[in-house]
């Protein structure tokens, strides 16, 4: 057996050991990679910094408590933007997947609005409602409300007939067919287009965050670039990337995938 395959083999019994390892052995090469050219001074310090200056800034903006308290405020509009995205969405695809008529008379109309990004409408909502929450909070409804809709289109009209008749047969209200066999039936599509959503509406809220906001990690990356302070701009894209790594892979796949199994689907 080669080294290399020692060492493969070790790497794959320790990870099995210790999942979260798979998370982060893939990053590490990067990190060195950054390490070695920003240490070979190819380019100013200000201007590429290296692994050790992110790190110092983070620990430096830790201790002001800047940082934390500009996550909070993206993680809160986030939360607050998905549910009410949600909120609509759900109860909206679930009308146009159950009825045809809303399916004929809503469907050129969602088409039409989820064509139009949602970067489009901060121009006219900074008109509306200034600069402030509403114009952020409206931004991600907007972002998350296509993909949980349409979604949720989706799974309904995925649902077999033969069960929404056999139902039927046994003398089940629509209520009752609609609570105990549609919604099951459509609850993968749902997380998933929620999954998605919420992706979606994390991008879309830094991208606000830096335009109208007053505080969050997209506004902190802005705002870095008036002190051409590179290292913070650098900062915020990496707690970006962390952070939304933890929610989707630890938290909404896992979820996703439980669904799927637990409404007899399979995914991988």
């Amino acid at each position: 057996m080669t080294p290399l395959l020692k060492a493969y083999g070790a790497y794959v019994r320790t990870t099995a050991r210790f999942p979260v390892l798979q998370s982060i052995v893939p990053f590490v090469p990067l990190i060195v990679l950054w390490a070695v050219v920003a240490d070979a001074g190819l380019f100013p310090r200000a201007f590429f910094p290296g692994p050790i200056d992110v790190i110092r800034a983070f620990g430096d903006l830790m201790y002001k408590g800047i940082l934390p308290d500009y996550l909070a405020d993206s993680v809160g509009r986030l939360v607050v933007g998905a549910a009410a995205g949600m909120a609509i969405g759900i109860p909206l695809g679930l009308l146009v997947g159950l009825n045809a008529r809303a399916h004929a008379l809503l469907s050129p109309i969602l088409l039409f609005f989820q064509a139009i990004g949602d970067i489009a409408w901060l121009p006219i909502l900074i008109i509306w409602f200034g600069f402030g929450f509403t114009t952020m909070t409206f931004v991600i409804v907007y972002t998350v409300l296509f993909p949980v809709v349409l979604n949720t289109v989706l799974g309904v009209r995925s649902v077999k007939q033969d069960l929404t008749r056999a139902a039927q047969c046994l003398g089940a209200s629509p209520p009752r067919i609609l609570w105990e066999v549609v919604l099951p039936g459509a609850l993968p599509n749902i997380v998933t287009g929620l999954r998605n959503g919420l992706g979606y509406g994390w991008r879309a809220l830094i991208a606000a965050e830096m335009i109208v906001g007053t505080s969050g990690i997209g506004f902190l990356m802005f705002d870095a670039r008036r002190a051409g302070s590179v290292v913070e701009i650098v900062l915020g894209m990496i707690v970006l990337g962390i952070l939304w790594y933890i929610v989707d892979a630890w938290v909404l796949a896992p979820i996703e995938r439980a669904t799927g199994q637990r409404w007899g689907l399979v995914t991988p």
